[in-house]
């Protein structure tokens, strides 16, 4: 299987060593938009008023328009450390242990606005860019430069896909139809019924991926996913759409999911 994740607008700042672009996954379909909205992102920074409006940065972030200015020189991460937020720390790729963070690495990507579909492992800079961001400095909007460059990716290749993507972010690159799911989240009330779920929904995605890569199960398709979520007494079933499954969490479990399943992992 292979799991795909939003990025998140926050990420953790710092870093080692020299950023290389052609190191990042996916480097031959994607090199060349990459360089088209680096260039662009960056001259856009060049002027914070200016960057600050196309992004829609409050006085509170305009310091991270500095990260789009230094990115050749500011440090990289991994992609699934550099990441924070909701679903990124109820994941929290940074207790887990080598086996786990190897998973990681196999059968997880990150869809960024920047760089497009990177490896989790993949080392990148702290950047401030959203999929719903205007480049001035691009030939066509941010998001059909990226359609048209992931329609050369092989997505057969990767295997069963789980797509956790927010909906911006998955229209960066739509994925052909039947060769995986989209994951919604609900939640149960006290009257039984199930609800959409909101803020919660990420905290339940990245305790998720964190079961995940902590069991290692061989999944090839959704029913052997289904079979291992009842073994880990998760609520996952069909639907209610076309390739779609659904979590179901118990009201108020997700906003201690992340620390539960860490605590019993570590």
């Amino acid at each position: 299987m292979h799991i795909l994740l939003p990025p998140s607008e926050t990420k953790r700042s710092g870093g080692g060593g020299v950023f290389s672009p052609g190191e990042l996954a996916n480097r031959a379909q994607l090199g060349d938009a990459r360089t088209e909205v680096r260039s662009a992102l960056e001259a856009l920074s060049a002027d914070e008023d200016a960057a600050a409006a196309a992004l829609k940065l409050g006085k509170k972030s305009r310091g991270e328009i500095a990260h789009n200015r230094q990115l050749g020189d500011s440090g990289t991460l991994p992609a699934i450390d550099r990441y924070t937020g909701v679903l990124y720390d109820a994941l929290d790729a940074s207790s887990l242990d080598p086996a786990a963070r190897s998973w990681l690495a196999a059968h997880v990507s990150v869809q960024s606005a920047l760089f497009g579909l990177l490896g989790a492992a993949d080392r990148i800079p702290a950047y401030r860019l959203s999929a719903g961001s205007r480049l001035p400095g691009l030939a066509a909007p941010l998001k059909q430069v990226w359609r048209e460059a992931h329609g050369a990716i092989d997505w057969p290749a990767l295997g069963w896909i789980l797509d956790l993507r927010s909906k911006d972010y998955a229209e960066l690159a739509p994925l052909p139809a039947g060769i995986g799911d989209t994951l919604l989240v609900a939640q149960r009330g006290p009257d039984g019924r199930t609800r959409a779920l909101n803020h919660f929904n990420k905290a339940a995605k990245g305790d998720l991926v964190r079961r995940l890569a902590v069991s290692r199960p061989e999944i090839r398709s959704r029913e052997d996913l289904l079979a291992w979520a009842r073994g880990a007494d998760l609520e996952l079933s069909a639907g209610p759409g076309q390739d779609e499954l659904t979590l179901v969490t118990d009201l108020g479990a997700p906003a201690t999911a992340g620390a539960a399943a860490a605590s019993a992992a570590r």
